[in-house]
C-alpha cells in the first residue's frame, strides 16, 4: 500500500529522534522551562527577525488554533476566517467549544481577500444592530491554506493593513509553514509573516516532527496565555520533548531544507499527472495535489494508494488529495505513477 493520505504518516526526522535519544536520561525541568526549550527559542527569534517574541510550544495544530483564539477575544467576539478555512471545517467545532464563532468569509483559491475582510467590516459597522450581533475580534487565515495554495507578500500586507485599521489581530496557522516557505516562486518569508501578523505558528507535527508547534507572538503574548494554554490541555509536563525537536529543526535550516523534499516529490507528482491527462481541482504550489477522479477509478485506485477524500465534485467525480511530505521518498512516487492508469 502506497500513503499519500496526508503530510503526517511518517513518525519523525532522524536528527531529532537521535537528539532525543541522547537527551533521553538527562534530568530537566519541566513545563518548557528547560535550555532546550530556551535554545530553540532564540533560534526561531533569530529565524524571525523578532528578538523580543514570546514563544510558546503546544502539544498540536488544534490546541494551538483553539488556545490562541480563546486566550485573545473578549466572550462576546469571533474569528473571521474562509469559509474552507481549517478552523470553519475540520475542527470538530474547537473554536465554537471554546465560546467564540466562526465568522465565515467567501474566498478565493482558499484565501481571504483584503478587499472581502474591508468589505465585511464596513458593512459589519453600517448596521446599526451591530451591538446585537458577534462581534468580529480576530482574522485567522493559514499559509498554506487548506487548498495548499499561498498568500503573496502583497496580499498578506493588505490583509495587515485592513486589521491594523480595525484593531484587529491578524492569526496565521502555519500548521504546513515549512512547505510554503519553500515553495517555488513564494515571495513570503518568517519575516514578513512575524511583521505582518499579531501572531502565528510554526508548524512541527506536519514537517518532520512527532509533535509540536511553535506559537509566536512577534511582540508581546496576551496576559496569563501559559496559563490558558494548560487550562486548555495543550501543555506538554514534559516540554523537553518539544524544545528538543524545534531546537534540532532550527539548527543548521534544518526545517527548511527537510521541506524542500515535500516539494520536490509533489512536482515530480504533478507533472506525471498532467502528462496523463488528469484534471486538477485547483493549482497548488505546495504539496497537496487536488485531482478530480471518476468515482469508479477512485475506488480502483483506492486498492493499492492511500489519498485523501475531499469533496464531491458532482454525481460521477470526487475531488481527492494527494499529499507529500518531508519524509517521502521519490521511488514512492514513482510507484504512484505506474499504479495510476
Amino acid at each position: 500500500m502506497l500513503y499519500f493520505e496526508n503530510d503526517y504518516c511518517e513518525g519523525a526526522h532522524p536528527a531529532i529522534l537521535q537528539k532525543l535519544i541522547e537527551t533521553n536520561m538527562e534530568k530537566l525541568p519541566g513545563y518548557g522551562v528547560d535550555p532546550y526549550c530556551e535554545s530553540a527559542k532564540e533560534k526561531i527569534r533569530i529565524a524571525c527577525g523578532c528578538p523580543g517574541a514570546d514563544i510558546f510550544f503546544l502539544a498540536g495544530g488544534t490546541q494551538a488554533n483553539a488556545v490562541v483564539i480563546g486566550s485573545v477575544l473578549s466572550r462576546y467576539e469571533g474569528v473571521i476566517a474562509a469559509a474552507t478555512g481549517h478552523v470553519s471545517l475540520h475542527e470538530a467545532g474547537a473554536i465554537e467549544y471554546t465560546g467564540h464563532k466562526v465568522l465565515q468569509l467567501p474566498q478565493k483559491d482558499g484565501k481571504l481577500q483584503a478587499d472581502t475582510l474591508l468589505s465585511y467590516l464596513l458593512d459589519y459597522y453600517a448596521d446599526p444592530s451591530h451591538e446585537h450581533m458577534v462581534f468580529p475580534g480576530m482574522v485567522y487565515i493559514s499559509h498554506p491554506t487548506e487548498y495548499g495554495t499561498l498568500y503573496t507578500k502583497k496580499e498578506l500586507a493588505g490583509l495587515s493593513e485592513v486589521c491594523s485599521r480595525y484593531s484587529l489581530p491578524l492569526f496565521l496557522d502555519g500548521a504546513r509553514l515549512g512547505y510554503g516557505l519553500v515553495s517555488d516562486g513564494t515571495d513570503v518569508t518568517l519575516a514578513d509573516i512575524a511583521r505582518c501578523t499579531s501572531v502565528f505558528y510554526i508548524g512541527g507535527t506536519k514537517v518532520g516532527a512527532l509533535c509540536g508547534e511553535a506559537v509566536v507572538f512577534p511582540k508581546k503574548a496576551p496576559e496569563h496565555f501559559m496559563t490558558m494554554v494548560k487550562q486548555q490541555g495543550a501543555l506538554l509536563a514534559k516540554g523537553r520533548l518539544l524544545g528538543i525537536q524545534f531546537d534540532t529543526l532550527f539548527t543548521d535550516d534544518l526545517y527548511q531544507t527537510i521541506s524542500r523534499n515535500a516539494i520536490e516529490t509533489a512536482n515530480v507528482l504533478k507533472g506525471a499527472l498532467r502528462e496523463k491527462g488528469y484534471r486538477f481541482f485547483l493549482e497548488s504550489p505546495t504539496n497537496q495535489i487536488f485531482v478530480i477522479l471518476e468515482n469508479a477509478l477512485m475506488e480502483r485506485i483506492g486498492r493499492d494508494v492511500k489519498f485523501g477524500f475531499w469533496e464531491k465534485y458532482d454525481e460521477g467525480h470526487t475531488v481527492v488529495r494527494f499529499a507529500t511530505s518531508w519524509g517521502t521518498k521519490m521511488e514512492e512516487v514513482r510507484r504512484l505513477v505506474e499504479v495510476l492508469p
